[in-house]
């Protein structure tokens, strides 16, 4: 059975930091393109950022360049996010998805992140 739990949402201010990550079981993370998508309050999904197998050309929306950081240790069969200078904006539930994310079969339960002074 293909799982993903994600962890390390919180609370946190703007201009803060917070890593996020995402075990994964039943199929190998090393196999998959991996991604982070993001769902603020009352708003559709969005696509935040994807890894490929190799790790070696990590893929960002424009909203979250320059800050996010996404990685992979298929050792610990886990995807991460490293979310810096958050911004309010940036508020809303993150999930890790397993190659096609549109797929809801392939997103996590989420983790919450509020990002608020």
């Amino acid at each position: 059975e293909v799982q993903l739990v994600e962890s390390g949402g919180g609370l946190v201010q703007p201009g803060g930091s917070l890593r996020l990550s995402c075990a994964a079981s039943g199929f190998m993370i090393s196999q998959y393109s991996m991604s982070w998508v993001r769902q603020a309050p009352e708003q559709g999904l969005e696509w935040v950022s994807t890894t490929n197998t190799g790790n070696n050309n990590p893929l960002y929306s424009d909203s979250v360049k320059g800050r996010f950081t996404i990685s992979r240790d298929n050792a610990k069969n886990t995807v991460y996010l490293q979310m810096n200078s958050l911004k309010t904006e940036d508020t809303g539930v993150y999930y890790c998805a397993k190659s096609a994310w549109r797929d809801r079969a392939n997103r996590g339960q989420g983790t919450q992140v509020t990002v608020s002074s």
